[in-house]
C-alpha cells in the first residue's frame, strides 16, 4: 500500500499535509521574497536528481487582501539549496 508520504522517482505524491522538512525547504526557498505573503498549507513532491515541490499556498498582499490561491514550485537539489522556479496563481 502507497502513502501519501512515500515518493516514487519520476512521480508526483498526492498533496498531503506539510511536515516540517517540507515546511523548512519552502522557508528557505522563500527567503528574500517581497511584496506577497505566501502561507502553504498542502504539498505534493516528485522525486528527480533532487526533489521537486509544488506548495499550495493562500497568497495575499503585504495589505493583507486580497487573499487568492497559489502553487509555488520549488526545486530541491541533492546539494545546494532550494530555490523557487514557478509561481502560478490559480
Amino acid at each position: 500500500m502507497t502513502t501519501a508520504q512515500e515518493t516514487l522517482v519520476g512521480g508526483w505524491t498526492a498533496y498531503h499535509a506539510l511536515t516540517p522538512q517540507d515546511q523548512k525547504i519552502f522557508d528557505e526557498a522563500m527567503k528574500g521574497y517581497v511584496g506577497v505573503h505566501y502561507v502553504p498549507y498542502e504539498v505534493a513532491t516528485q522525486l528527480v536528481n533532487g526533489t521537486n515541490y509544488r506548495y499550495k499556498c493562500k497568497a495575499s498582499l503585504i495589505t493583507g487582501s486580497p487573499v487568492w490561491e497559489a502553487i509555488v514550485g520549488i526545486y530541491c537539489p541533492i546539494e545546494g539549496k532550494p530555490h523557487v522556479d514557478s509561481i502560478i496563481r490559480i
